[in-house]
């Protein structure tokens, strides 16, 4: 089972489909991991509503960093930011599908520490945000 989940990280690092920018955008973060040098950007559209409307992730870094950004942005259109506020670190690794290390753990969490960041309008994001 993990070789699947394997092959659809792979995937999403070599072919995500939700990299870019929006501009406009309502919300807009980056932040890094010092550890390693990944990077991560995340815009998004909300409506009036709370719902985001649209979202995208640009950046660079491992295979884990990149993946994860594009699965949370593709499970985060059509969500409200309250529901936003909640994902947590189980919430990535659902996503992703495996166990992994504590350092390889924080590549996979930088693109939710960046949206929580974001979504709740602070200046700097901190790892209490995925906990």
């Amino acid at each position: 089972m993990d070789d699947l989940y394997r092959e659809v990280i792979i995937e999403h690092y070599k072919n995500p489909g939700y990299r870019g920018k929006l501009d406009p955008h309502d919300i807009s973060f980056a932040d890094n991991n010092p550890l390693c040098g990944d990077h991560i950007q995340i815009d998004l559209r909300v409506g009036t509503d709370g719902v985001v409307t649209d979202a995208r992730f640009d950046g660079h870094g491992c295979a884990i960093s990149q993946a994860s950004a594009d699965l949370l942005i593709e499970s985060i259109i059509g969500k409200p930011l309250e529901e936003i506020k909640k994902l947590n670190k189980e919430s990535i690794l659902e996503l992703l599908g495996i166990e992994l290390g504590p350092v390889r753990l924080k590549c996979a969490l930088l693109s939710l520490k960046v949206l929580k960041a974001g979504v709740y309008g602070l200046g700097e994001a901190s790892d209490e945000l995925v906990e």
